[in-house]
């Protein structure tokens, strides 16, 4: 999978909470300050040609759908994080947060309860 950019990364983000989309409905729900339509429309099609996104022929326009879903691009984003900064190391991450302070005790110990109640997958 390769990488986004910041704006495909918004982009995909919009046609996801969508399920698809044109290229208006993009614009419209993206955050201030908007990029010109021929700009979005040109990030669309980067997202299309590396795979992201497919696209249907709708009278005179195009509608995107994605074509990977987001909970797999997250995974996919956060194993490359864990193995280039913390050494394929989950453990150095939550580490990290700790001694950051972005992450409290009891939010390590909720962390634990899941991880301890959570359902084996069939």
């Amino acid at each position: 999978m390769e990488r986004l950019t910041e704006p495909e990364e918004e982009a995909m983000q919009v046609l996801w909470q969508l399920n698809g989309g044109f290229i208006k409905e993009v614009l419209e729900l993206l955050p201030e300050p908007r990029p010109p339509y021929t700009t979005l429309a040109s990030k669309v099609r980067n997202l299309e040609r590396k795979g992201y996104l497919s696209s249907e022929k709708l009278g005179n326009t195009y509608r995107f759908t994605p074509a990977i879903a987001a909970e797999d691009y997250r995974k996919q984003t956060m194993n490359t994080l864990v193995g280039n900064y913390f050494r394929n190391s989950y453990k150095d991450l939550v580490s990290f947060f700790a001694q950051e302070q972005h992450i409290s005790a009891e939010e390590l110990k909720d962390i634990i309860n899941m991880i301890e109640n959570q359902k084996p997958k069939p």
